[in-house]
């Protein structure tokens, strides 16, 4: 069953036209990989999908739901959120508080409620803490709760952002890039954190990744993005043998 689905997106900047026809569906419980160039539109397709950009051309839907000109913060509460290329963290913030602050993206209490300290606002702020503690634990992260985020290595901060896009609950979550800068060691557990969060928290996952190790063995499905244009969607097996793909992106030998 689909549970996102773009049919002929496009997507115009001053008539450069970064994406073109652009067809993508992503069914439920789904490891799919979104792979290509520089340049060829993988994050301004998941600026699209997070409501960052309005298609020029195009329908977005997720499951049954239009996202077309949908603000940013209520797609987040229908479901999907997100990681960035670029680390995006509270770096003055505590572990633990960087992703409590990712959870009240969700919560009904506001800055006036928690003042007065009303029984409910307490109540929520309790489970808002025992779930940035869960999910720390899930990352690998809980011993760490109470340190600044700035001080965490490179591979912990990606971990933490993962932890704060969770806090959100969300059914679909896109990841941009996330093995970037890690070492060897660091992908290999991050593959495993992928597969884990898969399971125990029932997501579909859409990742936008360089690193074709990590994309051929974690991803289901994977589509090629180059130009802007879809040129190939299938198995692992089906892109590394699709000559499209060879030719435009894997390369071939001399």
């Amino acid at each position: 069953m689909s549970i996102l689905t773009l049919q002929e997106i496009s997507q115009e900047f001053g008539g450069l036209r970064a994406l073109n026809a652009v067809d993508l569906m992503v069914e439920e419980k789904q490891i799919y990989g979104i792979i290509g160039p520089n340049g060829a539109g993988k994050t301004t397709l998941f600026n699209i999908i997070t409501g960052i950009y309005i298609p020029t051309e195009g329908t977005l839907m997720f499951k049954d739901q239009k996202l077309n000109g949908i603000a940013p913060y209520r797609i987040a509460r229908l479901g999907i959120a997100r990681t960035f290329q670029n680390i995006r963290l509270f770096p003055k913030l505590s572990v633990l508080d960087n992703v409590r602050v990712g959870r009240h993206g969700i919560t009904r209490s506001g800055l006036l409620n928690s003042m007065l300290s009303l029984p409910w606002a307490r109540r929520e702020e309790k489970e808002i803490r025992e779930k940035a503690g869960y999910l720390l634990d899930l990352v690998g992260l809980y011993d760490k709760s109470m340190e600044y985020a700035v001080n965490l290595a490179y591979g912990e901060q990606r971990r933490l952002e993962i932890a704060r896009a969770l806090a959100l609950d969300p059914s679909l979550l896109l990841l941009d890039e996330p093995a970037a800068g890690m070492n060897s060691t660091e992908k290999v557990e991050l593959m495993e954190l992928i597969y884990n969060i898969r399971e125990k928290m029932s997501l579909t996952i859409l990742l936008v990744e360089h690193d074709m190790n990590l994309v051929m063995n974690i991803c289901e499905r994977i589509a090629v993005l180059d130009y802007g244009r879809k040129i190939a969607d299938g198995s692992p097996e089906q892109v590394k043998n699709d000559e499209r793909v060879i030719q435009s992106y894997l390369g071939v030998e001399a």
